[in-house]
C-alpha cells in the first residue's frame, strides 16, 4: 500500500496495531522508534469492534414511554386520580383494638385446647414419664440461669454475689452495664431488695420442690388413678413454671411513674412485656383485663369445633410437645415463631391459624 493512502492499515480507522509481547496498542501519530519497536517484533493487525449503532428516535421514544408507564405516580398524580373519591378517615385506635382482639381470641383458643390436650394425654400410659422429662427440661430454663463467667468477674471485683446476680439480670447479663449499676446503687438502701415479681426464697423453694417432684415418681404398684393424679400435678407444675415473668427493668421504669407494682405486672402480662403498650393500658380502659387471659373459648362455637375436627390438630393434641408449646405461647407470645418453625408443632399451629382466619 502507498504510505498515506486509504489502503494503508495505519490510517484505516476500523483496524488497530498491537505489539504482541507488551499487548500495547500502537498510536498512529508516533513513529516506530517512539513506539520502541525492534526487529523481529511481532505486531498484530486487529479489526476494531464496530461501535453500537445510534438508537433510532422511534426506539428512544418507545423506551421513554415504557419507563414513564412503570414509574410510580407522584403525589399530584395520586391526588388528581382520587379527587372524586369520598373522603374517609381511618381510625387507628380501632385497628389497634382489632389486633388486640385477635390476640385475645387466639389466646382463648389455646386455653381451651390445653384442656383438651390434657384429657387426651391422660389416656396415654407413658404420659407421666414423658412429662417428667419435659418438666426436667423446663428446669433448664435459660431465663433462670446466670452467666457464671460474668458473675465471677463481678464477685472478683468485690461485689456480693446476690447483688451481682441482680445487677446482671437487670442488665441482660452485660458485665459493663451491671458494674455501672452496682456502682451507681452502692449507697441505695433498697439495692438488695428482690426484683419485682420474683422472690429469691420462693424461687429457690420452687426449684427444690420441682426437683423433688420430678425424681419422686409412682411405684409400680400404684394404679391408674394415682398415675392420673400425678399427671395432673405435673401439668400444674409445668403451668407454674410457665407463669409470666415481667421484665424487671420495665417494672421499675413504670413504678417510677407512680403505678402500683401489681398493676404494672398486670399491664406487662397483658401487653407481652412491651413498655409503651403497658403504659397505654395503665392510662386507658385496661382492656382486656388479666382475668380475660385465663378464659377459654366457647367449646360449642363453630370455630372451636372446626379446629377440633381437623385431623392434623387431633393428632397434634396427643403429642406432649404440643401441650408444652401451647403453654409457652400463652405466657410468652413472642415465642410463637419458634413453635411455628418446629417440625412437630408447626403444622398444628398452621392449621389453627388457617381455620381462625377462614372463620
Amino acid at each position: 500500500c502507498l504510505p498515506g493512502s486509504l489502503e494503508d492499515p495505519k490510517t484505516v480507522t476500523h483496524h488497530k496495531l498491537i505489539h504482541a509481547t507488551s499487548e500495547k496498542v500502537l498510536t498512529d501519530t508516533k513513529t516506530v522508534l517512539e513506539e520502541n519497536i525492534q526487529d523481529r517484533d511481532v505486531l498484530l493487525l486487529i479489526k476494531k469492534r464496530a461501535p453500537p449503532p445510534l438508537p433510532k428516535m422511534a426506539d428512544v421514544s418507545a423506551e421513554e414511554k415504557r419507563k414513564q408507564e412503570q414509574k410510580a405516580p407522584d403525589k399530584d398524580a395520586i391526588l388528581k386520580a382520587t379527587a372524586n373519591l369520598p373522603s374517609r378517615n381511618a381510625d387507628r385506635t380501632v385497628a389497634h383494638h382489632n389486633m388486640r382482639d385477635f390476640q385475645t381470641e387466639l389466646r382463648k383458643i389455646l386455653v381451651s385446647l390445653i384442656e383438651v390436650a390434657q384429657k387426651l394425654l391422660a389416656l396415654n400410659p407413658d404420659a407421666v414419664e414423658l412429662f417428667k422429662k419435659a418438666n426436667a427440661m423446663l428446669d433448664e430454663d435459660e431465663e433462670d440461669r446466670v452467666d457464671e463467667i460474668a458473675l465471677r468477674q463481678l464477685t472478683e471485683m468485690g461485689f456480693p454475689e446476690s447483688r451481682a446476680v441482680k445487677a446482671l439480670r437487670l442488665n441482660h447479663m452485660s458485665v459493663t452495664q451491671a458494674m455501672e449499676w452496682l456502682i451507681e446503687h452502692a449507697d441505695d438502701p433498697t439495692v438488695d431488695a428482690p426484683l419485682p415479681g420474683q422472690t429469691p426464697s420462693e424461687a429457690t423453694a420452687e426449684a427444690g420442690a420441682s426437683s423433688a417432684e420430678v425424681t419422686a415418681g409412682p411405684s409400680s404398684e400404684e394404679g391408674g388413678e394415682e398415675a392420673k393424679d400425678e399427671l395432673t400435678e405435673i401439668f400444674k407444675k409445668i403451668r407454674r413454671k410457665r407463669e409470666f415473668r415481667p421484665d424487671p427493668r420495665v417494672v421499675i421504669a413504670l413504678m417510677e411513674m407512680g403505678f402500683d407494682e401489681k398493676e404494672v405486672v398486670d399491664a406487662l402480662r397483658v401487653n407481652n412485656n412491651q413498655q409503651n403498650a403497658a403504659c397505654e393500658w395503665l392510662l386507658g380502659d385496661r382492656k382486656p383485663s388479666p382475668e380475660d387471659l385465663d378464659k377459654g373459648i366457647d367449646t360449642n362455637s363453630p370455630l372451636f369445633q372446626a379446629i377440633l375436627e381437623n385431623p392434623v390438630v387431633q393428632l397434634g393434641l396427643t403429642n406432649p410437645k404440643t401441650l408444652l408449646a401451647f403453654e409457652d405461647m400463652l405466657e410468652n407470645p413472642l415465642n410463637s415463631t419458634q413453635w411455628m418453625n418446629d417440625p412437630e408443632t408447626g403444622p398444628v399451629m398452621l392449621q389453627i391459624s388457617r381455620i381462625f382466619q377462614t372463620l
